[in-house]
Parts: structure tokens; sequence; C-alpha cells
């Protein structure tokens, strides 16, 4: 399914030389193959059986609007996370009715302008928060969709900072007090109560915790039907994980048919959905860099790169292991190095004690960056963002220029005090 691979000791994107991508665009930079995210799309469209619409797909994971328009042109949901995902969304042509609102913190501004754009439902993680909503929908004299986010408080098994389904986590609502928030929801003449969601953290590698927690919510849902309150959609979060070093994900496939084996044990028939985002996305990309350097000291050999933990920043964040590799053969000896980045902090090290035969101004793929790359990427020490580009088969094009030193700096100002 991966689109880049090696043919004539050059590593390729699809039928597109890396080496001439980075002749033209420069680096670093990071290419997209536009054949592995529509494989990618299209195994959940295919292995869930459901309508195009219900695999929304996670923005966060890779926000640029040529991805955006690729999901939106082959019919796909979103769940974003802020005002400027939805509006990512709309300028790639994806439609708000089919995408559905996340996160703990929505401003007044951020439910308003969701509520305004027809919003498919807001996902709710706080009592305080649905009577926000409920004020707002109030005010623009409509009812606004709500779906209630359950914590089932289930351990994801994965990294700490991207586990979202524990009890001490920020997420969602505890179950002792779902049932109120849900029935105050039902009542509320401005709210539409759509359904419940749930989703316990990212990069899972096991079926076992999603299981557990479809358990719990479809009891959720059991109680509200015997308490006369219908549930008409199941928001089933996301989370599956990709192998980046020795982890051993299920499949997509497998992902998708265990969950609609459990609903079927559970004689769960509500509506699903589900959020991916890393599953679609991870693979896909590259982070193309070149060597500057390679420096030698007595207990220590780096090869210093061009691009640094501004550009992606997930191995000094959670400490996360990304398979580095040369775009050509190995050309010299090999040996063991610490690939490190141009930042003025001892954490820019983008991977410890990789073997390499390389020189200066070799190129080097980070492979598995698509997802959580360049969307989070930064302009820590004044680096300007770099370019991103997308291969379709035989062609590429620049989807994000590369940032200038101009387009940093036009947001800021100098106060006239400080000119005169």
């Amino acid at each position: 399914m991966n689109h880049f691979c090696s043919h004539n000791g050059v590593l390729h994107a699809e039928r597109v030389s890396l080496e001439t991508i980075a002749e033209q665009v420069g680096t670093p930079v990071y290419v997209y193959s536009k054949a592995t995210l529509e494989e990618n799309w299209n195994a959940f469209r295919h292995a869930l059986s459901v309508p195009p619409s219900a695999i929304r797909y996670a923005v966060k994971s890779n926000s640029n609007i040529a991805v955006l328009a690729l999901m939106a042109r082959n019919g796909s949901g979103f769940d974003i996370v802020s005002a400027g995902e939805l509006a990512r969304v709309i300028g790639a042509g994806g439609d708000p009715k089919k995408t559905i609102f996340s996160g703990v913190a929505k401003s007044r501004t951020e439910i308003e302008t969701a509520l305004r754009a027809g919003i498919y439902s807001l996902n709710v993680e706080s009592s305080a928060e649905l009577e926000r909503i409920s004020s707002i929908a109030k005010g623009l004299e409509r009812a606004a969709p709500v779906s209630v986010r359950f914590n089932p408080n289930v351990d994801a098994a994965t990294h700490p900072h991207i586990s979202t389904g524990l009890r001490e986590a920020k997420f969602g609502i505890a179950v002792d007090q779902a049932h109120e928030v849900i029935r105050k929801a039902a009542r509320d003449p401005h709210l539409e109560l759509i359904g419940v969601a749930v989703h316990i953290g990212s990069q899972i590698t096991t079926m076992e915790p999603i299981v557990c927690a479809i358990e719990h919510v479809v009891e959720l849902i059991e109680q509200l039907t015997t308490a006369g309150i219908e549930v008409h959609h199941l928001d089933l979060g996301g989370g599956l994980g990709v192998r980046y070093k020795d982890e051993n994900p299920p499949s997509i496939t497998d992902y998708c048919q265990t969950i609609l084996e459990t609903l079927d044990r559970l004689n769960c028939i509500v509506p699903i959905s589900v959020e991916p985002g890393r599953a679609i996305t991870s693979d896909s990309g590259i982070l193309l860099t070149k060597v500057e350097y390679l420096k030698n000291s007595p207990t220590k050999n780096f090869a210093v790169v061009d691009a640094g933990m501004n550009d992606l920043i997930r191995p000094a964040l959670y400490d996360a292991w990304m398979n580095i590799v040369a775009v050509r053969d190995q050309v010299e000896e090999e040996k063991v190095y610490d690939v490190v980045g141009p930042i003025c902090e001892t954490a820019d090290v983008l991977g410890k004690n990789r073997t390499l035969g390389i020189r200066p101004d070799d190129l080097l793929a980070i492979l598995n960056a698509g997802a959580y790359g360049a969307t989070m990427s930064s302009n820590y020490n004044s680096r300007a963002r770099t370019a991103e580009v997308l291969v379709n088969d035989t062609e590429f094009h620049v989807v994000r220029e590369r940032e200038t030193a101009e387009q940093m700096l036009q947001l800021e100002s100098i106060p006239d005090s400080l000119t005169s």
C-alpha cells in the first residue's frame, strides 16, 4: 500500500524521483502520496460498508487543504477540533453537514461559527459546554445538534500524551455524569441530541481497549433507551495505530471487522461513524531532508541535517522513533549516527543510533511522517515552515509553498514609540 519505493538505487514517491523534488522545491520538504491517501481512506470505507460521510477524517493528523480536498472528493466526512480546521474543511470543498466538532475548550465564537455553518454535531465534553451551546443556540433561534462524548475510563495502552479515555484525562464526560448531561441535552428545546461519542486515544496497537470502550458505550446506550432517550448516532472515534518500528497494529480491515463483530455481538444497530487520521496519512508522507554536515566526536557521530524539531516535533515531544533512510543506496562506509537538526535545543534529535552510509549533501527520508508532521510544525528559532508536495503518479504539485521571512513577520508590528 505504501507508494514510496526504491528503484535503481533511488527512493521514489510513486514514480517521481525524490531527488527531482529536492532539486526543484528544496529541502526540507514534506512529500505525500495521493495514491496511498486514497487507498487508506477507501480501506476504511469498504471494510465498514457505511456511507462515505461516516468516515470522518481527523483533520488534525494532516490539515493541508489539498489532503482535505482529496478526502472531500471521495465524499468523506471530517472530525475537527477548531474553527481554523472548519475553515480549512470549507476552503477545501468539504461539507460542514458531514463534519463533527470535537475538543474540550470550544469558544463562544467557535460554537457560533460552527452552528451558522451547519455543522453535523458538536461533540460535548462537559456540562458547562452544554449550557454554553444551549445559550448560543437560543440566541440564534435554532436547535444545536450535539453528541455527548463519553469517557469510559479505558486505558488505550498508548503514550500518556495521546491517551484520552482514562478518568484522569481532560476529555469526555465520566459515566457517573454522562447520564445527567445526556438527559439535559434531550430535554433542552435549544438542543438536538444526535448521539454519543467515545474516543480513547491515538496510536492504539491492540483491539482490546477499543472493544472494551465499545462495550461500555453500548451499555450506556441501552440504559438511555430504557430511560426513553433515543440515540441516533454512535461516534466510535479513531486512534488506530501504525507501524513506526516494531509495533504490530491491526490492519484497517481487521480493525473495522472487529468493530462490526463487537457491535453485532452486542446487538447494537445504531448507525456508526469513525474518525481515522494517522492510519490514513502516516505512511502517505515522508519528510525529505539534506545532510549539511557529518560531525564526529570521540564518543558520537552526528549527521546534521536541515530539518529540525520545528519541522517534525514527534521525536522530541513523544520520544517517537521514526525510520530514517538514505534516498540513494549506500555509497559510503556505514557508521552509526545521531541524526540531528539545526535547532538550538539538545532535544533536536530526529533519530538516535542510526546506521547509515552517507556523505554531506545526501538526502535522507524520514518515513511515516504524513501524520502529525507538518500540522505540528512551528516557527521556533524563526525558521520558516517547510514546503509540502503532493505526488500523483508521475507528477507532483507544491501544495504549500515554503514560507518566507517576510511572511513570518507580516502579523507583527513595532509601536511608534520604538521607531521615533
